[in-house]
């Protein structure tokens, strides 16, 4: 068995830090549900609360976003031989169950408030809901370089985003109350509030619970790996192929190949922890070369075998 470590090793899928973005989103998030709150109370408004509970709940998944990615730059150790890189999956699944547990309680309002709807201090409404399309886009900004790298950045990202697109549609809202007396659309808004976390929250959520389980991670195609690795040359046959993520940003391999002539190739151990890091976005490898001896198959062969 060989380990594809070899010295030009390219560490360079080490997460970004954010902690600075972290640390500033929080502060301005933590900040801005007191306002909601403290408002939303004196306007009796609906919306504006069920945004402070959304708000609460991203401050919340902001500091679980924000251990995760502390955590996964832990060494390695005896017991935990690839440090805590998963916390950051995990970071990612817990912040998309309570963004659905939050649309549930919003809906939840605003449907006992379509049966009895109060009137709403819509100047108060619309002047805190605009601070929150600064505050929450500004944090948005912070981790959108980010996004597309690591599920866990992008679940603040989308946290950030929803909530900015959240304070808009209060906004909005506020003023056709000002002008119309419609109160039924403060909980209506509210509900609007909920479709958009949950659809916005459904990918976050399957992806991550994917990931969890030990799915291949959705922008790999087994099968195109597979291609590459029985293209290789020597190599007759490929078996036992595993492709997890490790974290959010990470991916590992292990694959047996069949190489008849039985030569552990350094120069193609490179090759191929090069290749597959250049063309599929897999870092650590770990590749297992076998003669193919019939008369000791590899026990692990067979597609039904884990």
């Amino acid at each position: 068995m060989a380990h594809n470590h070899s010295p030009d090793h390219d560490h360079s899928h080490v997460p970004k830090n954010f902690h600075r973005a972290f640390a500033i989103g929080i502060a301005l998030n933590a900040g801005f549900v007191v306002v909601e709150i403290v408002f939303g109370l004196f306007a009796n408004s609906l919306a504006l609360l069920a945004d402070a509970g959304h708000n609460l709940s991203d401050v919340l998944s902001l500091l679980f976003a924000w251990g995760a990615s502390v955590l996964v730059r832990k060494l390695p150790t005896q017991r935990h031989t690839y440090g805590l890189r998963r916390t950051s999956i995990l970071a990612a699944l817990i912040n998309a169950l309570v963004l659905l547990v939050a649309v549930g309680a919003i809906a939840w309002e605003a449907i006992l408030r379509f049966g009895h709807p109060e009137a709403v201090a819509s100047d108060t409404v619309i002047w805190v809901a605009s601070v929150g399309i600064v505050i929450n886009g500004f944090t948005a900004w912070l981790f959108m370089s980010g996004q597309k790298q690591d599920m866990n950045i992008r679940g603040a990202y989308l946290h950030m985003m929803a909530d900015a697109a959240v304070s808009l549609g209060v906004v909005l809202a506020a003023i056709a109350i000002k002008f119309t007396d419609w109160l039924w659309l403060d909980p209506f808004m509210s509900l609007v509030v909920a479709v958009i976390i949950g659809i916005g929250t459904w990918g976050l959520l399957r992806e991550s619970l994917s990931l969890a389980l030990d799915a291949v991670p959705a922008i790999i195609h087994p099968s195109k790996v597979e291609a590459y690795l029985a293209s290789l040359p020597g190599i007759e046959a490929v078996h036992d192929l595993h492709i997890w993520a490790m974290s959010t940003t990470e991916i590992a391999l292990t694959v047996h190949l069949v190489k008849p002539d039985a030569v552990i190739d350094d120069l193609l151990l490179v090759q191929i922890n090069n290749e597959l890091r250049e063309l599929f976005g897999i870092q650590h490898t770990t590749v297992q070369f076998e003669r193919g001896d019939t008369s000791h198959p590899c026990k692990q062969a067979p597609a039904e075998v884990v």
